[in-house]
């Protein structure tokens, strides 16, 4: 009796035994599933909002590029053709008349100039051609030269390949933020810095305006499109400001393996 008594032990220890392993191994599987199910969801939802963004992306570009050849060809032929009907007053009006006409000539010349620059600063095609550093000094020149402020830019380091979508994308950062500055900031001074390394670009961007309370101003747009811009990147972004103390924006662009 005893044998059998221990026998029956075993069998139904081992019989326990197979239970758990079973019951283990089916836990195991169903949240190895689970968590795949979650994992491929979480990546679709990525893959989904990225899509989202790119698209968004590129609306934007398009309407950009559409309002560069606009300026360009529509708006600069009319100045254009203005500043021609202006050349057939002088000599055929008095010589006050040809003074002021002169003048309106001169502001009418400097206004295309000005207008053709900045549809170069909007035309992603332009930008892609003069690459990152030319296509903000540009921009850097455009401001001294109509006295919105003194902007000044410093290279650090030797340029590093950078692809071309990768520059616009920087480039319109930048630029919302000089946006800012011209609109709101009522800056004396701008400062850009580029510090290129072999395994990435840090770029700081700072003015000495009137700054604004960095939290209470998260919900601007133009603040939200600077930091998903610099998400697709990869990028580390930072945005630092105090009311009286200007604002400061620090990018770090890490290169893509396949561009070291």
């Amino acid at each position: 009796m005893q044998n059998q008594e221990i026998v029956l032990i075993f069998y139904f220890g081992v019989i326990i035994l197979i239970v758990i392993i079973i019951t283990i191994i089916f836990i195991s599987t169903f949240i190895r599933r689970k968590n795949k199910l979650l994992l491929e969801r979480l990546e679709a939802e990525q893959r989904f909002e990225k899509e989202l963004v790119d698209s968004r992306l590129e609306i934007q570009e398009q309407t950009l590029k559409n309002v560069a050849w606009e300026l360009h060809d529509n708006v600069g032929q009319l100045l254009s053709v203005a500043n021609m009907q202006l050349n057939m007053l002088i000599g055929v009006t008095s010589e006050e008349i040809n003074d002021r006409v002169k003048e309106t000539k001169e502001v009418i010349t400097a206004t295309v100039q000005e207008v053709r620059a900045l549809s170069k600063t909007l035309n992603s095609d332009v930008i892609q051609n003069n690459g990152l550093v030319n296509s903000i000094r540009t921009e850097l020149e455009r401001f001294n030269r109509l006295n919105f402020l003194y902007a000044d830019l410093k290279l650090e380091g030797e340029v590093q390949y950078i692809k071309s979508e990768d520059e616009i994308i920087i480039f319109r950062i930048i630029q919302e933020f000089f946006s800012n500055v011209i609109k709101h900031a009522r800056a004396k001074h701008l400062f850009v810095h580029l510090c290129y390394t072999m395994q990435e670009l840090t770029i700081i961007v700072k003015d000495d305006g009137v700054g604004f309370n960095a939290k209470m101003r998260r919900t601007s747009s133009g603040l939200q499109n600077m930091e998903s811009r610099a998400k697709i990147l990869n990028a580390t972004y930072n945005l630092d400001s105090e009311i009286n103390r200007g604002t400061e924006l620090t990018i770090i662009y890490p290169y893509p393996p396949n561009e070291q």
